[in-house]
């Protein structure tokens, strides 16, 4: 089921990988590869959860990751929750798969893809740690953000309206590659901001862990992932 704990000590910390999925099998391999050791050599106890949605419809990353928090959550007492995107591998084992005890956490904070750099000041994308008191404390992500991007501003602005801030990974310790991007996009476009298409502060309170409807297919234990299946 992707589970581990170290053989020879006890784990200071909890965490579970969460990983929205869908049809990104040679991604998901080179994850695995890399995600397994790098964790066991920070000796945490940890489960990766692979939520996968079915149907050909539109992608909705961020209600997949509620539904991984929701799952998550009935297996274990977890400290943190690592909200991980599926193409995207650490380069430093430094950079610890922990929760800041105050407020949510950006860990990738220097990706390949952005020269290091972040690609505008409140980018919240790619990997991120949240305790779930923090998660449940700004109402989780929102449920309706169908396709592609955005979502992750939407959750910047809910962290602020739920009275946090986000501290940051730094960008030597948060250093990500970023798999099979197209690099002469990235030469000619400088990578833009989507735009938001919710009113975050009206809609935040009515729109996320407390209205979640979803229908659980299948919940599998893979010999290095736990796979939950939603429609």
């Amino acid at each position: 089921g992707g589970h581990y704990r170290p053989p020879h000590c006890f784990a200071r910390y909890k965490s579970a990988i969460l990983v929205a999925y869908r049809n990104q099998e040679k991604y998901l391999r080179h994850l695995l590869y890399y995600i397994h050791p790098f964790l066991q050599r920070q000796q945490l106890s940890y489960t990766i959860y692979l939520i996968q949605q079915v149907g050909t419809g539109s992608f909705n990353r961020a209600k997949l990751l509620n539904v991984g928090v929701r799952e998550a959550m009935k297996d274990e007492e977890w400290d943190c929750l690592v909200l991980h995107d599926v193409d995207l591998v650490p380069e430093n084992d430094y950079n610890l798969y922990i929760c800041d005890e105050y407020y949510p956490k950006h860990i990738a904070s220097a990706m390949d893809k952005f020269q290091y750099t972040l690609p505008y000041k409140s980018f919240f994308g790619g990997v991120s740690a949240l305790t779930p008191e923090h998660y449940m404390k700004m109402n989780g992500f929102p449920n309706t953000y169908w396709g592609d991007g955005g979502e992750n501003d939407d959750i910047v602005t809910r962290i602020h309206l739920a009275g946090m801030k986000i501290v940051r990974t730094s960008p030597h310790l948060g250093r990500y590659r970023v798999m099979d991007y197209k690099e002469e996009t990235q030469i000619h476009e400088p990578w833009r901001r989507p735009p938001s298409r919710h009113n975050t502060r009206k809609t935040w309170k009515a729109d996320g862990m407390n209205t979640l409807q979803f229908r659980l297919l299948s919940r599998t234990k893979h010999p290095l992932y736990t796979k939950i299946t939603v429609d």
